[in-house]
């Protein structure tokens, strides 16, 4: 009972290295990420608490102080002025892996002027490989996720579609923090968004928001959670690996020291005894 233990004990220690939580922004946008426009990281702040499996900070694009001509590229256009966007540095996955990260929307705008935001893989050469989530500002009431009106996302979102949530008071809206116009401003909450890789390669997760018809009444959206089988993509100025630490690595080798000691003393012992 007791080596059978030890190896339980030891075991636990290597699922706990291997399923540390996700870190990528607890030092800034990680090096390699590529900004345009306004994108930043951010503690727990107004509406916005800290991921689920996330670190002590998330990362966050706004359209507050955005750049004219951000928009979700091939896929929909229109009344777009406005934006942020944040394009990751790249990572390997293989086939059937799966790739998952939380994000939550907050608009301040409304009635018609319907900003939105998305995230998209892209593969090696930039070219989409599937839209992973769409949010959408919408007269109340109504869901803001699926952006009403935009391609359906390809993951699987947990929950599958959010009605607007009371609460714009975030910091990076900026003078439009706290605000609203008209109907339909407020926030997602946290939804988790999963999506099996088909191929092995090489890819890019993009990252954006936009003002719809107008530069006023900001929106914006924080992500964190980023995971390939539930082991943290790495990045940022904290290291994420799958590797246990060294410390941990001592600790799990010397619990099966242990126990190897102890099954040998039991078999010596019983030969001794017969």
């Amino acid at each position: 009972m007791t080596a059978r233990k030890g190896l339980l004990a030891a075991g636990a220690l290597v699922s706990l290295a291997m399923t540390a939580p996700a870190q990528q922004f607890n030092g800034g946008i990680p090096a390699g990420w590529t900004c345009v426009g306004v994108c930043g990281t951010l503690g727990a702040n107004g509406v916005v608490p800290l991921a689920p499996g996330g670190g002590t900070q998330y990362g966050f694009v706004t359209t507050a102080g955005g750049q004219t001509g951000v928009r979700l590229n091939g896929t929909f256009n229109g009344s777009e002025t406005d934006g942020s966007m944040l394009t990751s540095s790249g990572f390997a996955a293989g086939s059937g892996d799966v790739l998952s990260f939380n994000f939550n929307y907050v608009t301040s705008d409304g009635a018609g002027f319907a900003d939105y935001a998305w995230a998209r893989l892209l593969d090696a050469s930039f070219n989409q490989v599937a839209i992973l989530f769409t949010a959408r500002t919408v007269p109340s009431p109504g869901d803001i996720v699926p952006g009403s009106g935009m391609p359906l996302p390809a993951a699987t979102l947990t929950p599958s579609s959010v009605p607007i949530q009371a609460g714009t008071n975030w910091s990076p809206l900026d003078g439009s923090s706290g605000g609203c116009f008209s109907s339909g401003c407020g926030n997602s909450g946290w939804v988790q968004a999963q999506f099996t890789i088909g191929a092995a390669g090489t890819y890019f997760l993009e990252f954006g928001v936009v003002n719809w018809l107008d530069m006023l009444f900001d929106s914006g959206f924080a992500f964190d959670g980023l995971s390939l089988n539930d082991v943290p993509i790495g990045g940022g100025g904290t290291p994420v690996s799958a590797t246990p630490e060294p410390a941990t690595l001592f600790l799990v080798a010397t619990g099966l020291i242990g126990v190897a000691g102890i099954a040998r003393r039991r078999r010596k012992g019983d030969v001794d005894a017969a």
